[in-house]
């Protein structure tokens, strides 16, 4: 007991679990996504109980999702622009309202569209602008050593309350009414909103002194602008790219093929079965990722991983059944939940600080944005292929479209821990009157020094 009682004490102490302000993230996050499980189960729910049927749950879910994929370009820039964590915390507490008045008019009968498409919308909303905000808050919390770690041990607080979520959700529903389960969410807002306000970051307290000679002056350093970085960030073009084409393949296959597959020869309880090993893999990857120490070439790990997932799911329908299925389908999550976090710990110690919002959330739109081509390509292809062959085909395409990546100089040779360089020299800010030419513009932001510049334009590849 005494060996595992220490281990368990240093887990808690060192990395990222030794940050207040990651602990309290991690606590908000759990809140926040059982709650979103609560809310899925009992949205449905409440309109199929009602005289809204089918056509009126769709016609709500598409109010949601239309402005959540719209909204994610905006809460990148407002996010570089004000703080991540302060456009959470305010995209939390207009979610708590929106939730709550739900909750209301759930305990007074089946809401109207004239009342449930309102209050989708602003959450849709919300939730885009959420998304890019999250992903900045994590670097102004940690160390970049910790950065990946951190990310590993986030998402799979996220994917416990995944498992959690939809079971508490049932069972409120079952016990109670839609009412109460929305309740619950509304209330896990407002904790996740009281955790972001105790939470304090980098980005919300003055930069430390650093240590030197007396009289070491460092050089005017200038904020690069997102438009270019856009331009000539390489790297950040085949990451779109790779993200693009992978979740072509990958939303329709899961979302149109593998449950034609289950209802050609599992049956209901096989395709629960393969989602459920698609969550475990998941949080398996996330474990993977959290225990493994940072690598020197991200881009080789993030193929071969790549390579793994493409062998996996075009393998799924000629494993031997639901047996060999299930195993393929968690050893593809496993190898993708690991990819997921290596990409997103690599674009978030390489962009400026200032423009990790806008850079995540053109991932997030290519990770998104696809899915309704997605599953409308992989209903023509299972259509014309049938489900077993689509397969290999979406496995190839995920595998090809990363070692494809590794042809571009920018993301081969990228190397853990290297940020982005402008591909020409960068002018310093003006010197305004008052202030001694030696020294930088008050509120210029000090220049990160602690780890190698690599240059990934366009310009480098010619």
């Amino acid at each position: 007991m005494a060996p595992a009682r220490q281990r368990f004490r240093t887990a808690v102490t060192s990395g990222p679990m030794s940050v207040r302000g990651f602990r309290l993230l991690l606590a908000g996050q759990l809140s926040s996504t059982v709650g979103d499980y609560c809310y899925a189960v009992a949205l449905p729910w409440l309109i199929l109980s009602g005289d809204g049927g089918p056509v009126l749950l769709g016609t709500v879910l598409a109010c949601y999702g239309i402005p959540r994929v719209v909204t994610i370009p905006l809460g990148g820039v407002v996010a570089d622009r004000i703080g991540g964590r302060r456009v959470m915390l305010a995209a939390d507490l207009v979610r708590a309202v929106a939730v709550g008045i739900l909750a209301v008019l759930a305990s007074t009968g089946t809401p109207t569209l004239a009342q449930l498409a309102p209050i989708a919308v602003v959450l849709g909303a919300c939730s885009g602008i959420f998304i890019p905000a999250s992903y900045t808050l994590l670097p102004a919390l940690l160390p970049k050593e910790d950065l990946g770690r951190g990310n590993a041990l986030s998402t799979m607080v996220n994917q416990v309350g995944g498992l959690l979520g939809p079971t508490a959700g049932g069972a409120l529903v079952a016990a109670f009414d839609a009412g109460l389960a929305l309740t619950v969410d509304a209330a896990s807002f407002l904790v996740s909103a009281l955790v972001l306000a105790r939470i304090r970051s980098g980005a919300d307290t003055d930069a430390p002194q650093k240590d030197g000679p007396a009289g070491a002056e460092e050089p005017p350093v200038r904020e690069i602008p997102f438009m270019e970085l856009l331009r000539h960030g390489r790297l950040l073009h085949v990451v779109l790219v790779v993200a693009l084409v992978c979740n072509l393949a990958f939303n329709g296959t899961i979302e149109v093929a593998l449950p034609e597959l289950a209802h050609q020869g599992m049956g209901a309880t096989g395709y629960g079965v393969l989602l459920t090993c698609l969550s475990l893999g998941g949080l398996a990857g996330s474990l993977v990722a959290a225990r493994s120490r940072p690598v020197e070439s991200p881009a080789y790990l993030f193929a071969a991983l790549a390579v793994v997932m493409g062998i996996a799911l075009g393998a799924v329908p000629y494993a031997g059944g639901l047996v060999g299925a299930a195993v393929c389908v968690c050893v593809y999550a496993l190898a993708s939940g690991w990819q997921n976090i290596v990409v997103v710990t690599l674009l978030q110690v390489w962009a400026p600080p200032a423009l990790i919002g806008r850079v995540m959330s053109l991932v997030m739109l290519a990770v998104m944005g696809t899915f309704p081509i997605s599953v409308a390509v992989a209903g023509f292809g299972v259509r014309h292929l049938g489900a077993a062959p689509f397969f290999p085909v979406a496995g190839a395409a995920i595998a090809l479209s990363v070692l494809g990546a590794l042809t571009q100089r920018a993301f081969r040779d990228h190397r853990s821990g290297t940020e982005y360089a402008p591909p020409f020299p960068v002018p310093p800010f003006p010197v305004p009157p008052g202030v001694p030419a030696s020294g930088p513009a008050p509120g210029v932001p000090a220049a990160r020094a602690t780890h190698p510049r690599q240059d990934n334009s366009q310009e480098s590849q010619r």
